[in-house]
This record gives C-alpha cells, structure tokens and sequence, in this order.
C-alpha cells in the first residue's frame, strides 16, 4: 500500500507541476502577445485625448446652446374652394378638373423656420422671410413650451426680423459684435432642418464678407461649410465659446439641399438692425441720395487709378444729399468719414449706419484731383438707393 500511495503521489505532483508550468506559459503568451486596446489604436494615446477634449467641449457647447433656438410656425389667411362629394369624386376631376365655387378663408400653418432668443425679455431674431405674411407666430421652445408670439420689427433690405413672446425661464444667447471672426475656425450651426428640431452641425468659417449674392439690399455674409439646410433659416450660427456670431440666412444649392456653401448674417451687423427694430419698430438708415458701382480694371484704367479700391458714383439722385453736397457722377469716392473705401459695399454699410442728421467728410477723385466734400446725411427714403 505504501508503494501505491507513494506512486500515486508523486504522478500527481508531475501532472500539478506541469499544469502550474503550462498555466504560467499560457498566462505569459496572453500578456505578451495582447496588446491593449491604446496599443492597437494607431492614433498615439496623446492624440487621442487632444481629439476626446474637443469632442467633449463641442459637446457642451451645442448642449449650452440648444435651449436658445427655437421652432417657428407660422399662421395666414388662405383663399379655399369647397367641395361638396360630387365636387370631390375622382370621375368628375378627372374629365372636369378642379371644381368651382365661392372663395373662403382658410388659415394655412406652415412650419417654417427657427429663430435664435436674444434676451431673457421673450425677443427671438429671425429672419424676414420666415415670418414675413404671418397673421400668427408660434414659437415652440426646446422644452416644447409653446407661445404665440407679436411681430416687433421686419427688414427685408437685411433680411431679419424681431418676434416677442411671453415667457420666462428663458436662455438668450450672447451676441458678441466685436468677437473678431477668422477664417478656418470652427462653428456650430443650430436650428431646425427639413422639420427635424434642434439639429446640430459642425464646420468652419470658409470666407467673410460675401456680398453681391443678390439675397438682400445689405450683404455682408458669414460663408460656412456648417450644413444648413430648409428650416435652418434663422437659426443661431456660433462660436466655440457658445456666443452667438450670426444667424443662418440661405445656402447656395442646385438641389434645395446642402452643399458645403452656407450663408449667415454677421451679427456685428444684426444687433444694430434688432436694437433699431426695438426702438423704432423699423431700421433706421442713413442716405446719400447715389448709385454707385464697384472699380473694375477697366475702369480703373479709364479713370487713370492705380488699383480698384473705391466706389464709382453713377448717378446722383436731384434734391438728394450728395446732390445738394456737390457730387457729380463718375466721382471716385476714397473715404467716407474717415473710412477707407476698398469697395462699393464698404460705403454702402458706411452710409447706412451713419445716423440722419449728421455730416460726414467725402473724400474723391474727380478728374484726376482729389478734393473733400461735406455732405449732411439724410434718413433713408423708401426708395431702392443708396
């Protein structure tokens, strides 16, 4: 029996043993041979985390912004038919077309756009075309309160508009006018798209200053690659700090959908146009009395320029400011109160914000010679000149 015990014992030390030896070279192999799942990325660990802390406060700044852009629908009087079932019977449209009968009203709802809350008052800005018609406006905020809302102020010449609600508990955004705008940098586009509520987009600043797109009387566009799409109109357009730098305007698209080519309006010059919609319950602006044309190279060979900075005038209105001043047509215009003009739109903004009443100093070329005028401008008359 002792021979036995001490057979068996020790077959079953060599069969431990060995499966302690195989263990440990399993255990060995696992370790060695696994690579964490940092080590299978081929994006180095420090790089990773660079990306996570942008993802992360992108994040937070759409989370941040959201709760201040809002849906708007909108409400007008339509002219309907009625129908009686004869009217109505596929038979009788087919052979007789739509069917006859006295004009009703009807309301039409529409949903429509989005709008951006710029005090904690109830003021939303939009634009122009999303309200503009509108016998009733109703703003659903991201809590999907809803509120009809009063129309305060419409200017189609920059396409924006001011609505009020009665609320409370409200998020405005802040409006940076002097946060100085960089192409390249990353913005947010928020807003509704194609009726999909608190939709979120990312891009960046493709170019600034876009004018001459033929939207609007003033053009001054933030050009983005954020997609905006139908119902974005509107909607907030922001920085990577969450403050609110435009309001998303139109796209360019062959499709009605987007194409990397987005335009939103500046709210260095938002914020004057909401703050005389306030006041006023119009934009006030400032007049010339002028037409004029940007400086191409042919014509600043005829003029004898050395570039094409300025602003050509090609027609002065009779009885209008520049008239009673002393300017002529096919004077250059340089400066104007003590802005140099680099192109047509320069002057075109300079006037208008320049407040009615007050005198500005010109500076042109006429006939080779420059010369200074002083010109007292007027309030803009509803008329389609500068």
């Amino acid at each position: 029996m002792n021979s036995l015990w001490k057979k068996r014992f020790f077959i079953f030390s060599a069969l431990l043993v060995t499966g302690i030896i195989i263990g440990l070279g399993l255990s060995i192999n696992f370790d060695t041979q696994t690579p964490s799942l940092a080590e299978k990325s081929p994006i180095p660990l420090d790089t990773r985390n660079e990306l996570d802390r942008i993802s992360t406060a992108l994040s937070q700044v759409a989370a941040a912004v959201s709760p201040s852009v809002v849906n708007i629908s909108t409400s007008k009087k339509v002219q309907t038919l009625p129908l009686n079932e004869l009217y109505d019977h596929p038979l009788f449209r087919k052979f007789f077309g739509e069917p006859p009968g006295s004009d009703q009203e009807g309301m039409q709802t529409s949903m429509l756009g989005s709008g951006v809350i710029v005090s904690s008052n109830g003021h939303i800005l939009t634009n122009n075309h999303v309200i503009e018609g509108a016998e009733e406006i109703v703003i659903t905020l991201n809590d999907e309160r809803e509120f009809e809302a009063e129309l305060v102020g419409a200017d189609p010449r920059s396409e924006l508009a001011l609505v009020k609600i009665d609320a409370e508990n409200l998020s405005p955004l802040v409006m940076n006018e002097n946060y100085e705008l960089k192409v390249g940098e990353l913005v947010i586009a928020v807003g509704i798209q194609f009726g999909l509520s608190n939709t979120v987009t990312m891009g960046i600043i493709s170019a600034l200053g876009r004018s001459d797109i033929g939207i609007v009387d003033y053009e001054n566009f933030i050009q983005t690659d954020a997609a905006i799409n139908p119902g974005n109109s509107g909607g907030a357009l922001v920085n990577s700090g969450g403050e609110l730098i435009g309001i998303n305007t139109a796209i360019f698209s062959t499709s009605g959908g987007n194409m990397g080519v987005g335009f939103a309006i500046p709210v260095k010059m938002a914020k004057p146009v909401m703050e005389s919609l306030l006041e006023h319950g119009k934009v006030i602006r400032g007049w010339l009395g002028v037409n004029i044309q940007p400086i191409t190279p042919e014509l600043a060979e005829y003029f004898n320029l050395t570039g094409t900075s300025g602003a050509l005038i090609s027609e002065v209105m009779p009885e209008g400011p520049a008239a009673q001043a002393g300017l002529q047509q096919g004077d250059i215009v340089l400066e104007f109160a003590g802005t140099t003009i680099n192109e047509a739109n320069t002057l075109k903004d300079k006037v208008a914000q320049t407040s009615p009443g007050s005198t500005a100093t010109i500076k042109v070329i006429r006939d080779d010679n420059t010369k200074e005028v002083e010109v007292t401008i007027e309030e803009y008359p509803e008329i389609q000149q500068q």
